[in-house]
């Protein structure tokens, strides 16, 4: 999976969490009644989906009870793989972009839940606070830069000509001096 479709992914885990009425973390013990299986559900009830995350997280966090019977398998598939599969950037870098991104777009329940979870994979408190610097930086400029109505293009050629720039003068660097 690529990085531009994890974090779409992500954003979408993120839309999900928000939508609870209640804090998503919060476990709810007793799973509800065993719905049937549907083809949407890609055959799992939701008790079999329900044991699934006891089994993950002790009980079932009270906002997966709010997903339809319809979705409720493919949500939880879905979460699993975006949450917890590795990939190629590793847990708790993804958790760190995941609390940048719920920090820019102010979603407390997804900044509750991508902070414990980058807490959970070795996060300091320090990688905490410059990831959301980060997104506080990146958020300022992008409100001046769209304020201001810089031209795309013309901002579009003065990046790519810095990173050239940048990358001649690292490579000059590394190169051995010439001989004398």
């Amino acid at each position: 999976m690529k990085l531009g479709t994890r974090l779409r992914s992500a954003l979408a885990v993120c839309a999900l969490l928000a939508t609870g009425a209640t804090l998503g973390i919060a476990l709810v013990q007793a799973p509800a009644a065993a719905a049937p299986a549907t083809p949407a559900t890609s055959g799992l009830s939701r008790a079999e989906v329900y044991r699934d995350m006891e089994g993950m997280f002790g009980g079932v966090p009270s906002f997966f009870r709010l997903v339809p019977d319809s979705s409720l398998a493919l949500e939880w598939q879905l979460f699993k793989a975006v949450q917890f599969e590795p990939g190629p950037v590793p847990n708790k870098y993804r958790e760190l972009i995941g609390l940048a991104v719920s920090a820019a777009t102010r979603c407390q329940y997804c900044i509750v839940y991508h902070t414990e979870v980058a807490k959970l994979h070795g996060a300091t408190d320090a990688e905490i606070e410059d990831a959301v610097h980060y997104a506080k930086s990146s958020m300022g400029w992008s409100t001046y830069l769209n304020g201001m109505q810089i031209d795309l293009e013309q901002f579009r050629t003065e990046v790519r000509g810095a990173v050239e720039f940048a990358r001649q003068q690292a490579a000059q660097s590394a190169a051995p001096p010439r001989g004398k």
